[in-house]
């Protein structure tokens, strides 16, 4: 690796750009594929525990360490009933799932996913449904759901075994509205004015939740991001976050324009932001609304797949990418420029967490394993706690077929006081060439180098089975700190953890 190319990163401990708040870390689990019913819960698998949930599906989660989780979606929230979810399961309906053509036969519902969510340490985000409904069944949720007791909906929830209040702090008012797609589809101004009212209501009964209103579905919708602004003259005093969703594909395999997708997520978070502050100046208000980037992944590898399946199944194999090494590497830029707006993007969640376009897979009735996108995911949950610094990076730059002027050297950094350790994370986008990294980090006196973790392949489309884990961390990453600068090999098309700690 003669030709590396040089790249340099200056870290100080008191460029901060904000505390992390965990919650990007979250997840998504909506009742689609095999992402319930054949994912989390399977209850004839030989390792499912009493309540039907599988075992080594909560253990590759907890792994993760995942915040919080939105449910029940997605789609299919905008026709779903919450009320065909409760009670006893021999007497739910089974019902035609529009957003999916498929069967929903109802048997976990809401005290079941609360349950699940408890056992593997994840907060809930909850979604309403405002696509075929509205105020009153979102008023009746919630009561259902955190209000003590006393009254119809929460005497109910006692009634079906759950003494206690859920207390779900964060409530999703809808799903993608402004999408075509969506059954009961809204314009802004319609979706405005129902999502403010709904927000009133349900502040009513329950002043402490956190709301979060529907923003474009993506950055290529025709009303993006006029839809934000629409939406937020009507909200913007009745909710605290405003959602953003996106999805990317390498379709025409190029690589490098594949790699460099992060800058039009960049690009839409950067959109956004402004967006919201160009109404709170509008209003002239205190308030500043965050960012919720609660659908974000790569889809497209099962497109073609998806089309083929029978409509009215029962959990079928849907939306099942079979991620490859290229997918872990723009996977790892995304999270890394969460980190990099971790002042206004509070809460990001994966779509989704088992079997549907997901970092966990599964076997009905066998294994499960970690898919190649499992470990950015892992490595920035666990090690990316704290507060996100903010680092003067050069790096030599690439132009593609969508982008000009992307960097080779992708970065985050983050600073934990609490333990004393200092986290790098990088990824060299380049496909041939390493990149020599010098990383002065003098304002960090007495630390020294814990471990420096790569994930790296020759065949950028090798993928993991249940068979064999061809894609996993090396602990192997060649780094060494000096006088207060780091020189490290960053290799060729690779994911790195640099990880310090304070000497004891």
């Amino acid at each position: 690796m003669a030709n590396a190319k040089k790249a340099k990163m200056v870290i100080d401990k008191d460029f901060t750009i904000s505390q992390i708040d965990e919650r990007i870390y979250g997840s998504f689990i909506e009742h689609l594929g095999r992402a319930v019913y054949g994912g989390i819960y399977e209850p004839n698998h030989p390792l499912a525990d009493e309540q039907g949930f599988r075992q080594d599906v909560m253990k590759l989660v907890q792994e993760l360490n995942v915040p919080i989780i939105r449910y029940p979606g997605g789609n299919m929230v905008s026709a779903y009933d919450w009320e065909d979810g409760v009670g006893p399961k021999e007497a739910r309906p089974r019902r035609l799932e529009l957003a999916w053509r498929t069967i929903e036969t109802n048997e976990i519902g809401t005290n079941e996913f609360v349950s699940w969510a408890k056992a593997v340490n994840a907060e809930v985000m909850m979604a309403v449904n405002l696509g075929t409904r509205g105020i009153d069944a979102a008023r009746n949720f919630i009561e259902y759901c955190n209000h003590p007791g006393g009254t119809y909906w929460s005497d109910l929830r006692q009634k079906h075994g759950f003494k206690e209040p859920h207390k779900i702090k964060t409530w999703c008012l809808g799903n993608e509205m402004d999408g075509p797609w969506q059954i009961g589809h809204k314009t802004a101004e319609e979706y405005g004015r129902l999502a403010v009212e709904t927000a009133k209501a349900m502040r009513l009964v329950d002043p402490t939740i956190e709301l979060v209103a529907c923003g474009s579905s993506n950055t290529a919708m025709p009303t993006f991001p006029q839809w934000e602004a629409t939406t937020l003259e009507h909200t913007y005093d009745a909710v605290d976050y405003i959602s953003l969703h996106q999805y990317y594909g390498n379709r025409d395999n190029d690589t490098a324009n594949y790699l460099a997708h992060s800058l039009d997520m960049e690009h839409f978070i950067k959109t956004i932001i402004s967006t919201c502050d160009y109404i709170q100046a509008k209003k002239r208000s205190k308030k500043k609304i965050n960012l919720s980037f609660d659908e974000w992944n790569v889809w497209y590898h099962s497109n073609e797949s998806d089309q083929k399946i029978e409509p009215w199944s029962i959990a079928p194999p849907q939306l099942e990418d079979v991620y490859n090494f290229e997918d872990a590497l723009l996977v790892g830029t995304m999270l890394l420029t969460f980190l990099r707006h971790a002042d206004r993007v509070k809460m990001a969640c994966m779509a989704q967490l088992v079997n549907v376009i997901a970092p966990i897979m599964t076997e009905n009735n066998g294994r499960a394993w970690k898919q190649t996108i499992f470990y950015p995911y892992a490595h920035v949950s666990t090690y990316g706690r704290g507060v996100s610094l903010q680092p003067v990076v050069s790096s030599p730059r690439y132009d593609t077929k969508d982008y000009t002027d992307v960097p080779y050297l992708d970065s985050a950094v983050v600073y934990n006081e609490e333990v004393k350790e200092v986290t790098i994370f990088a990824v060299n986008r380049h496909l041939e060439d390493g990149l020599d990294l010098t990383i002065d980090v003098r304002s960090f006196e007495n630390y020294h180098i814990v471990e420096h973790i790569v994930l790296e392949h020759d065949n950028m489309k090798a993928v993991n089975t249940a068979e064999r884990e061809e894609i996993k961390p090396q602990h192997n990453g060649q780094s060494s700190l000096q006088d207060g600068v780091i020189t490290a090999r960053i290799r060729k098309a690779s994911w790195n953890v640099i990880r310090l700690a304070m000497k004891q």
